[in-house]
């Protein structure tokens, strides 16, 4: 239980700082969203009265502990260019990208495992070298890159489904599904790649160890070495790749929805960010930001369940 209380106020501690940043970096940049509202040729009077109505004229410290103190009650404050609460705003496209982010993280798993234990077991034959090609090829690729390619081959080329013809959840889910199964493979492509390159690192450098070969000498086959013993603790370190990588595919989520044309997060995001709506930017950005730490907490905790090796010590530090 120490461990965890640990674990969670060094979360606490990490979201404060990076929320202060973040709100830092919006006051440093040029830029100011009164004049982004009424245009360049406002006259300066009426300017002064929407910056004194938006809390821009108050001192920075104030004004982020106002916001500060608003975003830990659930109030988000007020979107600058729709003029309505960002919490609803946010709430209403979540979930098109939770959903993105889950399905990516899915395809990778169910892809990457079966793989990567396939290319581990045949390691250095000539379709394990054909693989190592392929994967390398779609680590190098970047997300919308990867989107622009499945939208023209599988969009424009196969007609498999409509580029841009998005459907909504609330109208047809099935649809909805349907239509977000290649913007997710877009997204889930690079990353069954490492998983399947780390996963196969992870067993052929498990099964050099000493536990393998006794494993071998109690007359264990391959299979049954592979899946009782090398598998299990290959799997530790990408454990920690999949925590750090749900993460990652929310991010990613918010770049391919430009590309398809998804109308989540990543559109709210973009169209904030260039009216200067800050209220919307920094809310985004801090829930990003809960997500990742959230992810590596768990990956912790998982660590604990996976390998019973690992124990905490009095001070509260990972040891063997």
């Amino acid at each position: 239980m120490k461990y965890v209380g640990r674990k969670l106020v060094t979360m606490l501690i990490t979201l404060l700082c990076i929320s202060f940043l973040v709100y830092l970096a919006f006051d440093i940049i040029p830029g100011d969203a009164a004049l982004a509202m009424l245009g360049t040729d406002v006259e300066p009077e009426r300017l002064e009265v929407l910056r004194e109505q938006m809390g821009l004229n108050k001192p920075f410290l104030e004004r982020y502990a106002l916001w500060l103190s608003g975003f830990v009650k659930g109030d988000f404050g007020t979107s600058y260019k729709y003029n309505m609460p960002v919490r609803d705003m946010i709430l209403s496209k979540l979930p098109i990208t939770i959903t993105m982010a889950l399905i990516s993280f899915a395809i990778m798993v169910v892809v990457s495992l079966p793989i990567g234990i396939y290319t581990a077991k045949h390691s250095g034959k000539w379709v394990d070298r054909v693989l190592m090609v392929v994967i390398q090829i779609m680590m190098s690729v970047p997300h919308f890159f990867m989107g622009i390619l499945i939208t023209y081959v599988f969009g424009l080329v196969f007609k498999l489904f409509t580029p841009g013809g998005f459907i909504s959840y609330e109208t047809d889910f099935g649809g909805f599904m349907k239509y977000l199964i290649f913007p997710c493979i877009a997204i889930a492509l690079p990353k069954i790649a490492m998983s399947v390159k780390l996963l196969r690192s992870s067993c052929i450098e498990e099964a050099k160890k000493d536990y393998t070969r006794t494993a071998y000498s109690k007359g264990n086959n391959t299979n049954k070495v592979l899946y009782k013993h090398v598998l299990r603790n290959a799997m530790i370190p990408i454990i920690t790749l999949w925590g750090m990588t749900l993460a990652d595919m929310l991010v990613g989520s918010i770049v391919i929805e430009q590309v398809f044309n998804i109308p989540g997060i990543g559109r709210i995001l973009l169209t904030s960010i260039s009216y200067r709506d800050y209220p919307v930017v920094e809310t985004i950005i801090v829930l990003i930001a809960f997500v990742v730490i959230a992810a590596n907490f768990c990956v912790d905790i998982i660590y604990q369940i996976v390998d019973p090796r690992i124990s905490i010590d009095e001070k509260g530090r990972d040891s063997l």
